[in-house]
């Protein structure tokens, strides 16, 4: 089950809109989960100078099989321009916290 098992990335500017975002994609049951981490702090180029700013890291806990879904979704309704958006395969996790998760995403 775990191999099925994504742990998605992005960030957004306030938690307002991370918390928006969350809930629609929980609404559309594309992720199970999205973690909220506020007090990150970014610093990258953009279109040829460097930037920092302050930001919500968001991890979004789905299955594989809604990463296409999950990406329109995101791209649709995220603020930013590019938003950040990383998948990592899950190689191990609890039993019964990945059958949730896939029963939550795959009903």
């Amino acid at each position: 089950m775990a191999e099925t098992a994504l742990v998605v990335l992005t960030t957004l500017a306030t938690e307002a809109e991370a918390r928006a975002l969350v809930t629609a994609l929980l609404e559309a049951r594309l992720i199970a989960c999205g973690t909220l981490i506020p007090g990150a702090r970014s610093i990258y180029r953009w279109e040829g100078a460097v930037t920092e700013e302050a930001e919500v890291v968001v991890l979004l806990k789905t299955d594989d099989s809604k990463w296409d879904a999950l990406c329109g979704a995101v791209r649709e309704r995220h603020p930013y321009q590019v938003p950040e958006l990383l998948a990592v395969s899950v190689e191990r996790g609890l039993d019964l916290y990945l059958s949730w998760l896939t029963s939550e995403v795959l009903g």
